[in-house]
């Protein structure tokens, strides 16, 4: 399955999701009525990460070197340098 879905391909899967997370609430198995629940509550952004294709990989860049310079911060006499430095490398 594609991870990005046309508007249209959303339209046909979504009766098929909602059905499931109905099912897995029904379920006589306590944990995977609990699962249900919990998707179910997250259904809006279920659905919005199957219609959309935007990836957050330059934030986790951006916070991987944040936590790198954190690391390295101990010489650092205040943290507006480390804010500098921050904004210079993710800018």
């Amino acid at each position: 399955m594609k991870r990005a879905l046309t508007q249209r391909a959303c339209g046909d899967v979504i009766p098929v999701f909602l059905t499931m997370l109905t099912e897995l609430k029904q379920s006589a198995f306590k944990p995977v009525a609990a699962l249900g629940k919990t998707l179910s509550s997250w259904k809006e952004e279920s659905a919005r990460m199957w219609r959309l294709s935007k990836s957050n990989g330059i934030t986790e860049g951006c916070h991987r070197k944040m936590k790198l310079i954190q690391r390295r911060a101990d010489g650092f006499k205040n943290f507006e340098n480390v804010r500098v430095r921050v904004k210079g490398l993710c800018g």
